[in-house]
This record gives structure tokens, C-alpha cells and sequence, in this order.
């Protein structure tokens, strides 16, 4: 693969929940243009499937399974990634769990803790174990994955509360960092797209209607290859 033309020639990028759907597809084109990619899921099987494709295509890549609901695996994972290279120019926080749609009332209180370790604390973890790397970057970039039901929708209280914290938390570090560092923070809404997850929570529908997870994967790498300030946030149409 030839660098000349390729915008992320030389840049390193994470991307969590890697092994299928929107976080394989934004790897696959973040790799495509030129970046070497760390994929993160808990299924090795699938990582390493999304990392012959990057080959194939004449990118790079490494694979890293691990369960973000444990902590400790994030500090490892950080530490060995820290000794291979100085900084992280693009983090992508993409892995989520749907858990049960429910009334409020109805949820379960389990399931809900671990919604939001995974949904939440593990990205919390994520910002602080790789923050030192992000600072080193001249142009770094977090993008969080949101949703529409970050905005109050009946029986999807667990699942948009995760969101809509998620939302509030990287802003936040967005600000805290704004002014001491090259570090620009984005919230991205990837719409109705082809995934498992959605097809979990809306069964009904017809695959075939939606845009495939590469429409925002392509719309990631125009964000974090535009001048958009810290902030700024999307809607991927299809």
C-alpha cells in the first residue's frame, strides 16, 4: 500500500468493539486510510477476521481481545500499547451492550450495572489509561458512539441513560483538555444502520432497508480528518 496519498499515513488508532458491524467497518476504513489499528472485542475469532481483511487490503493492524467490563484488562492493555508506541492519535469508543428494552421500573438491576460498566465506566477507563498517549498526539481525536434514545424514549431507559452519559463524559473531557492539548473530542450518531444490535431491538425490520456499518465508518474518518473543533458532534444519514 502506498502512503503518499493517505491521510492517517503514520497515525495509530483504537477502536473498541472491532470484531463485527460499526466498529469492524470504521477499523476497516480507518486502516484503508492509512492508520495502524489496535481492534478490541471480546471474541478473538471476529477481531481476526476484520484483521485479514485489513491485511488483504494492504493495511495494518493488531488485535487485542479483551472483556472491557474488566478494568485491570484496560491498564494492560494500555501499558503494552504504550510500549510499542508514543502516542494514540484517534480512540474510538464504539463497543456498547443493548441490554433488555424495559419500563424503568422493570429493570434489572444486574443487567443494569453491567450496562453500564461496559456503556460507561469502561470508556472512563479507557480516557484515563490512554490520556498521557492522546496528549502526546499533534492531532488527537476521541469519538464516542451515541444514539438517538440519548433523548428520553419509552422502554429504553438503560440503554439511553448509558448513552446519554456516555455524551456528557467525553464532553467534558473535551473541555478539560481543550486548551492544554491537541486533543478534540466528537459524539457520533450513527442513525439506523445494519448491525446486530439493531436488529436485536427492532426484529421486525428489514436489513436490506438500512445503510451498511460502512457509511459510518466513512463518515468517522471525514470527522477525524476534518478541521471540526471539539465538540462537534454528527448525524450519519443514509
Amino acid at each position: 500500500m502506498s502512503t503518499s496519498n493517505l491521510p492517517l499515513s503514520g497515525k495509530l488508532a483504537l477502536v473498541t468493539g472491532a470484531s463485527r458491524g460499526i466498529g469492524a467497518a470504521t477499523a476497516e476504513v480507518l486502516a484503508a486510510a492509512g492508520a495502524h489499528v489496535v481492534l478490541t472485542a471480546r471474541t478473538s475469532g471476529g477481531l481476526e477476521e476484520v484483521e485479514d481483511r485489513i491485511h488483504q487490503a494492504g493495511g495494518s493492524a493488531t488485535i487485542a481481545p479483551l472483556d472491557l467490563a474488566d478494568g485491570e484488562s484496560i491498564g494492560r492493555l494500555a501499558q503494552a500499547i504504550g510500549g510499542r508506541w508514543r502516542a494514540l492519535d484517534i480512540l474510538v469508543l464504539n463497543a456498547a451492550t443493548l441490554g433488555s428494552l424495559a419500563a424503568v421500573p422493570a429493570i434489572d438491576a444486574k443487567e443494569f450495572a453491567r450496562l453500564l460498566t461496559l456503556n460507561i465506566a469502561a470508556p472512563q477507563a479507557l480516557i484515563a489509561a490512554f490520556d498521557t498517549m492522546l496528549r502526546a498526539s499533534g492531532d488527537a481525536r476521541v469519538v464516542a458512539l451515541t444514539s438517538s434514545v440519548a433523548t428520553p424514549r419509552a422502554y429504553w431507559g438503560a440503554y439511553g441513560a448509558s448513552k446519554a452519559a456516555l455524551e456528557t463524559l467525553v464532553g467534558a473531557y473535551g473541555e478539560e483538555v481543550k486548551n492544554i492539548s491537541a486533543i478534540r473530542t466528537h459524539i457520533v450518531d450513527p442513525g439506523a444502520t445494519r448491525t446486530a444490535m439493531r436488529a436485536r431491538a427492532f426484529p421486525g425490520e428489514d436489513p436490506a432497508s438500512l445503510k451498511g456499518p460502512e457509511v459510518v465508518g466513512q463518515a468517522i474518518l471525514d470527522l477525524v480528518t476534518s478541521d471540526a473543533p471539539t465538540g462537534h458532534r454528527i448525524r450519519v444519514e443514509g
